[in-house]
């Protein structure tokens, strides 16, 4: 039989107040197995910082018509949806009526009901019906053809002047004194993981680092999971300013983290880390230049048990690619 838990229990008081992470135990006795990977994959603040809101079916969390227009289409319940969409309102009818409210309000609801209330679209047809007024065919059709013309105008995509940035992508390459990183993800695995390596002007490896963790949400949770330990081994190791990622959403992140709620708790750490680096900067390299960083971060998620090495070269225990 499983402990039990007192029923004003805390998150907090999951939460290991010297580590500052979840209490692997405490899990372990009073939630279910299934949930416990759940938990353990969502970030702890460091500050204490209070809960907000985001939506859930953006990447970003913020909301989109877009996203909600999809939920609409995809997740609302059948049931309710053909009640709202059934042609009959007969029972609407009768239960506004039955409200506790005056007499005038149920009135006004029946009359919402039913099409009643003197709305634009009603007053226009009662002044050919009560009024005699009557208006000149001509009119409506120029009227028309103006509303017509102000759509089309209003729908027209302009295109914006694109200036090819062809220093962007070089400077990134020949930036010497570089941490690259990279994480990785995958919703089976039981961990993710994170790789960096620390790069002088010549493209030679100074140092490097890999590591793993119970797995986060997604991938780019891993992505700023990576990011931030790099971070914090510059600090310790290196007088390195500079990072670099194949992952443009983490850039975007960094420079405008209120833009992503969803990583509200996470990115509160990266901007800690930041205030560290006098000149910090982070770019974007390619994939195909990010392949020491890649192969650490997935020798880390892949390995059979809790993973943290750092060293100026790949170990013997671990598997080597061939381009390293």
């Amino acid at each position: 039989m499983a402990p039990v838990m007192h029923p004003n229990v805390r998150v907090s008081d999951l939460i290991n107040q010297e580590s500052k992470d979840w209490d692997v135990g405490l899990l372990e006795n009073y939630v279910h197995p299934d949930d416990i990977p759940f938990i353990r994959s969502l970030a702890i603040s460091s500050t204490h910082r209070r809960d907000s809101y985001c939506w859930n079916f953006t990447r970003n969390g913020q909301y989109t018509v877009k996203s909600g227009y999809w939920v609409a289409q995809n997740l609302l319940n059948k049931t309710e949806e053909r009640e709202v969409l059934d042609p009959s309102i007969t029972k609407l009818q009768a239960v506004a009526w039955k409200l506790k409210a005056p007499t005038k309000i149920c009135h006004l609801i029946w009359q919402l009901l039913t099409g009643h209330v003197a709305v634009t679209r009603n007053l226009a047809r009662n002044e050919k019906l009560f009024r005699g007024i009557d208006r000149d065919p001509l009119e409506l059709v120029r009227h028309a053809e103006s509303e017509c013309q102000a759509w089309f105008d209003a729908n027209d995509v302009v295109q914006p002047v694109t200036q090819a940035n062809t220093n962007e992508e070089p400077q990134a390459i020949s930036l010497g004194n570089i941490c690259l990183l990279d994480g990785s993800w995958t919703s089976s695995a039981n961990f993710s993981g994170c790789g960096w390596a620390w790069m002088d002007g010549s493209g030679n490896a100074q140092l490097m680092g890999t590591r793993n963790f119970p797995r986060r949400e997604s991938a780019l949770h891993s992505e700023v999971e990576a990011i931030r330990w790099a971070m914090e081994n510059m600090l310790q190791h290196s007088n390195c300013q500079s990072f670099g990622t194949d992952c443009k959403e983490l850039i975007a992140m960094v420079r405008e983290p209120q833009a992503w709620p969803s990583f509200a708790t996470e990115l509160e750490r990266i901007e800690t880390l930041q205030i560290c680096f006098p000149d910090f900067k982070i770019v974007h390299v390619p994939r195909a230049r990010n392949q020491t960083a890649d192969f650490l971060a997935k020798t880390a998620r892949s390995f059979h048990r809790e993973l943290c090495f750092i060293g100026c070269s790949i170990p013997v225990w671990l598997p080597r690619p061939p381009q390293v």
